[in-house]
């Protein structure tokens, strides 16, 4: 069993706030900035350039890769880092694409993040071959999958809601019809256990800041499934994705397997607080995470439910089709939580008027959720949020 008290210990979190934005940006764990101070003092100070050889800085990209894998259900040497996931989510297009030549739709659907449809959009019109982006409702996305489809591209975890597509079953009818699926893992990655060997997934695709804790603009991963891998065009032909990037060849051949889909020189100081984040996982069972994060949510949606009526749940009742994530809906969403931040409960706004609490039993517990409903229903009966400072609008929601 999981020791959730000995997870929380790990974490460097302010005393005086209930952190519920982790579905957004991982807190701080400890043992991340002495890692990353070694690798500066011991590493680029003591080694310099040596270090991408004594310290197989090289490697990096694959070795952390593999301790994602690990809780993705993916094999060892599927799973590289680098890059942003918006980079991963084109290369990830782009080859399943070439996969299904003689198909135009690529298949998403309203519910995804909009990066990952602008990523298309601006694919599509680099191909310039005809391609065409479809969306539909999340509900209607398995009807909608036929033999026109060449690539269905979905979220797994609705961003706004926290409603959870079933990866098996979706997975099962676009092979079904010949196409290509591409899963994006940024809400399900640390959230909930993934399994992309036994879905048979063609491709998965994530970012490791939120449940990974990775820090912000930690590095992306890829997944490719291995009877693809050494057969996928990478569409982005970068230098460390070269068969033999030391022999400075002036054409490309792609190296085999994952490593075709490394791009540039990997951000060694990311990876190196990303591989120091993982650290935790080590302890971590990914069910007991599962069966405590459906616990909380169900805590919350009563405790709000009882004591908030002015607030709605914008996400699925029914737990199985919830990611880690409760999401309420009020047309006063932005200066609802701004007011929440500004008495210690952090959680984040989605526009147009999602409130978005992320449950992650890595450091919080049944207390945290108790003062969180709280402070909602303080805010909420008292309309403390009637306010220009809550309405004052930031930058970043």
């Amino acid at each position: 069993m999981t020791d959730f008290a000995a997870t929380r210990a790990r974490f460097d979190l302010p005393g005086d706030v209930i952190y519920l934005d982790g579905n957004s940006l991982g807190p701080l764990p400890r043992g991340v900035a002495a890692r990353v101070q070694a690798v500066l003092a011991d590493e680029w100070g003591g080694l310099l350039i040596r270090a991408w050889n004594d310290a197989d800085w090289i490697a990096m990209p694959g070795r952390v890769g593999d301790r994602v894998g690990r809780l993705i259900g993916a094999p060892s040497g599927s799973v590289v880092m680098g890059d942003t996931l918006s980079v991963k989510v084109y290369q990830a297009l782009a080859a399943a694409l070439d996969l299904v030549p003689d198909r135009r739709v690529i298949l998403s659907d309203s519910g995804n993040f909009p990066t990952d449809l602008y990523m298309a959009q601006g694919l599509i019109a680099s191909l310039d071959r005809g391609h065409a982006l479809r969306i539909v409702a999340p509900e209607a996305v398995m009807a909608a999958i036929d033999d026109s489809v060449a690539a269905v591209m979905l979220t797994e975890v609705d961003y706004r809601t926290g409603r959870r597509h079933d990866m098996r079953a979706i997975t099962a009818r676009a092979r079904a019809v010949g196409a290509v699926v591409i899963w994006d893992l940024a809400h399900s990655a640390g959230a909930l256990p993934v399994d992309v060997v036994v879905a048979d997934v063609d491709f998965a695709v994530g970012c490791t800041y939120k449940y990974l804790n990775g820090g912000p603009g930690s590095p992306a991963f890829i997944y490719v499934a291995p009877r693809l891998a050494d057969h996928v065009r990478p569409a982005l032909s970068g230098w460390m994705g070269h068969e033999a990037p030391f022999a400075f060849d002036s054409d490309y051949r792609p190296a085999r397997g994952i490593e075709r889909m490394r791009v540039g020189t990997p951000p060694i100081l990311a990876l190196a607080a990303l591989d120091a984040a993982l650290d935790i996982w080590d302890s971590v069972d990914m069910a007991d995470v599962r069966a405590a994060s459906l616990a909380l949510s169900a805590r919350f949606i009563a405790g709000i439910e009882a004591r908030c009526p002015d607030l709605a749940l914008a996400s699925p009742r029914d737990g199985a089709i919830r990611g880690s994530q409760v999401s309420l809906r009020h047309a006063e969403g932005y200066a609802i939580m701004q007011a929440l931040i500004a008495r210690g409960l952090i959680g984040d706004f989605r526009a147009p008027d999602i409130l978005r609490f992320g449950i992650t039993p890595l450091y919080i517990g049944a207390a945290e959720i108790d003062a969180a409903i709280d402070i909602i229903a303080s805010v909420t009966d008292g309309r403390s949020w009637d306010d220009p400072a809550s309405r004052r609008r930031g930058a970043v929601t």
